[in-house]
């Protein structure tokens, strides 16, 4: 299952390669980063201290991520701690907001065996904390060969996921044994990841860390500059459209034609960087 799954991803990736330099030329995306991707991780020194290895997919994960890593650095101050993402706007912002408490921030390795060996080589974690819910088959086994300790943590799985998930449940249910726990977000998404095959003694409930992370260093001193630029005062009524996709910013400017409050003041923050221009 294993050889038919990086047989699958190879083709996959074969197939996208237009795709993906169309993105590149027109975007800039995939570019940076990309030797890392491939598991050209600049290694850490001579091991002394226990390393241990979070991995944030993008923005959203590594601001959740804040709280752990502050307490991990409180709790465990001799530990090494190194930050991975995918995207490239994760990365940028993981590398502003934890450029004091990691000794790496770097890319996610592609889910090749190689690529994933060289990337393990060269951090030598002992421990793995994914944030939400990113299952990579061979990233999974990998570290359970080499006895790294690996969890999940502020997990989540949506229904349409699960759905997708359990066609494959045969070869899921051998992937998560190389978990060593899941710390799920609601009760729901515990026993989703359970119904993949995950032991029930290594699922547990924590709520959202999101709602731990607080303020960003300096986001006072930004929003009193953003309420000049714009001149909002503290009754002015805001609606922020957060992390949208086409069509739906034009599903809320139509919405909004609707309302008679004309102080209310809207903020679209697309998903992608790339669609801001078409956005304005």
């Amino acid at each position: 299952m294993y050889f038919v799954y990086s047989l699958l991803l190879t083709l996959g990736f074969l197939v996208l390669i237009p795709r993906f330099l169309f993105d590149a030329l027109r975007h800039g995306k995939y570019v940076a980063g990309f030797g890392e991707r491939l598991g050209s991780v600049t290694p850490l020194p001579a091991k002394t201290r226990a390393v241990v290895w979070i991995h944030c997919v993008s923005v959203g994960e590594s601001q959740a991520a804040r709280p752990l890593v502050s307490e991990i650095r409180k709790r465990f101050p001799n530990h090494t701690l190194v930050i991975s993402t995918t995207t490239l706007t994760g990365q940028k912002l993981a590398r502003e907001i934890f450029k004091t408490e990691a000794a790496r921030v770097f890319y996610f390795p592609f889910d090749w065996a190689w690529t994933v060996r060289r990337t393990l080589k060269a951090i030598r974690p002992d421990l793995v904390l994914i944030m939400e819910t990113e299952i990579w088959p061979r990233f999974f086994r990998e570290c359970q060969l080499r006895g790294v300790q690996l969890a999940i943590v502020n997990g989540r799985l949506s229904s349409q996921s699960f759905r997708r998930y359990m066609w494959i449940r045969g070869f899921l249910k051998r992937v998560l044994r190389g978990l060593t726990l899941a710390v799920m977000q609601t009760k729901t998404d515990a026993e989703r990841i359970i119904g993949l095959g995950l032991d029930p003694r290594r699922a547990f409930v924590s709520g959202s860390m999101k709602f731990d992370a607080g303020k960003m260093r300096g986001s006072d001193s930004f929003r009193a500059e953003f309420c000049e630029r714009f001149n909002i005062s503290g009754s002015t009524p805001w609606l922020i459209a957060a992390s949208t996709h086409a069509p739906e910013e034009i599903l809320i400017l139509d919405a909004l034609a609707l309302v008679s409050r004309r102080d209310l003041r809207v903020i679209l923050a697309p998903r992608h960087p790339e669609r801001f221009g078409e956005v304005a």
